[in-house]
């Protein structure tokens, strides 16, 4: 069997990191960036660290903001028209994953111009050429959306999010600096750095995860634990605990996929348009029970990593049990709501268990499952 493993040609890591992107430009000769960012980072002044040091620099760009948090198709492809017209030759995409994502299908429509449906690129599209350029910016410590080969586009028309994979979406240069971060809520701390412990779990026991994408999810579940209630308190070591985490979570989970609490979480952003670290939140205890009979020692390493002491003298029933305690203490520390009542609406499980079969993440999950058996976790998740 061959594995593959894709990554950032370079990323930068630390405060202050953001000053690299000045260097890259200039060395690298581009004359106009396409600044990709949500209109509440702009309307915060957290777009404009960036942009300031671009105008010290004397460095040409233009600003696309029509981003909403689960972005839709009609953006991208708003944004590669606003692209052509601009005039710039490489990106920078500055916010979570809503914004890196749009960046990531501008990017690759730009030069795969086949592709311009939008739609046409879900699951594992064939392109042909490596998209614009892209300098990303994460200001969130969740998505890991600047270092992975993945991005999700919402198709309104059919209430449904595609997730596409394309090894020529990843950006050249990832940027993971936390003082990009530090104006980040409470709350959305909160549900981003439980959406990167998602990433780390849900990689880690997926059908292809191998040693070396374990050795990244065992160290970022780690990380994160110990990093995320600093993070939310608004600590700088807990900050760049969460920075650095998320990243190497990412850097695990683009090569070897996910499983179904991220199949569960997108029709929820689809439907209600929940928001998509929520979502993965509240769903992944429910889904780690269910996964538990199919992942052999895994949960033994999982609690280790969450802080549980004694581990090696634990029963399987045990130590799987701890593993999903830690978990949902870890949740309840950073106060995310634990199920879905107020969210879902018993009404819609059945369209929302078709979506979350069809997702593209899960044919990774451990456990083989059912549209039926989808649907009996949304109702557990309703009690």
């Amino acid at each position: 069997m061959v594995n593959r493993f894709v990554l950032n040609s370079i990323s930068y890591h630390g405060s202050g990191a953001i000053e690299n992107i000045v260097t890259e430009a200039i060395a690298r000769g581009f004359k106009k960036a396409f600044v990709c960012s949500d209109p509440d980072l702009i309307k915060f002044h957290v777009t404009k660290k960036v942009t300031d040091l671009l105008d010290k620099n004397k460095l040409a760009y233009e600003i696309y903001s029509k981003i909403k948090p689960n972005p839709t198709v009609e953006n991208v492809q708003t944004g590669v028209a606003a692209f052509k017209k601009s005039g710039a030759d490489y990106i920078i995409a500055i916010g979570g994953g809503s914004s890196i994502d749009t960046a990531k299908g501008i990017g690759i429509v730009v030069n795969n111009p086949e592709f311009a449906d939008i739609c046409s690129l879900e699951g594992v599209a064939p392109t042909k050429h490596e998209g614009v350029f892209t300098i990303a910016v994460p200001t969130t410590a969740g998505t890991a959306a600047e270092t992975t080969i993945n991005y999700v586009i919402t198709d309104t028309k059919k209430e449904r999010k595609m997730v596409c994979v394309d090894v020529h979406d990843i950006p050249t240069i990832a940027i993971i600096d936390p003082d990009m971060m530090s104006s980040m809520p409470k709350g959305l701390t909160a549900a981003t750095g439980m959406d990167a412990l998602t990433h780390a779990i849900e990689g880690y026991i997926t059908k292809g995860a191998w040693e070396l994408s374990d050795m990244f999810h065992i160290t970022a579940i780690k990380m994160i634990k110990d990093s995320l209630p600093g993070a939310v308190a608004n600590t700088t070591e807990g900050r760049g605990g969460m920075a650095l985490g998320q990243y190497i979570a990412g850097m695990g989970f683009s090569n070897v996929g996910l499983g179904i609490v991220h199949s569960m979480a997108h029709p929820l952003g689809a439907v209600y348009d929940t928001p998509h670290g929520i979502a993965n939140a509240i769903i992944l205890p429910t889904v780690m029970e269910y996964n538990a009979p199919c992942t052999g020692e895994k949960y033994r390493d999982i609690a280790k990593a969450m802080g549980v002491i004694g581990t090696e003298k634990m029963s399987q029933a045990e130590y799987r049990k701890a593993a999903i305690d830690a978990v949902k203490k870890l949740q309840a520390d950073v106060c995310i709501q634990p199920n879905l009542i107020g969210i879902v609406k018993e009404k819609d499980i059945p369209k929302l268990s078709e979506a979350a079969f069809a997702d593209a993440c899960r044919p990774g999950n451990p456990r083989d499952t059912s549209v039926a058996e989808i649907a009996e976790l949304y109702r557990a998740l309703l009690k």
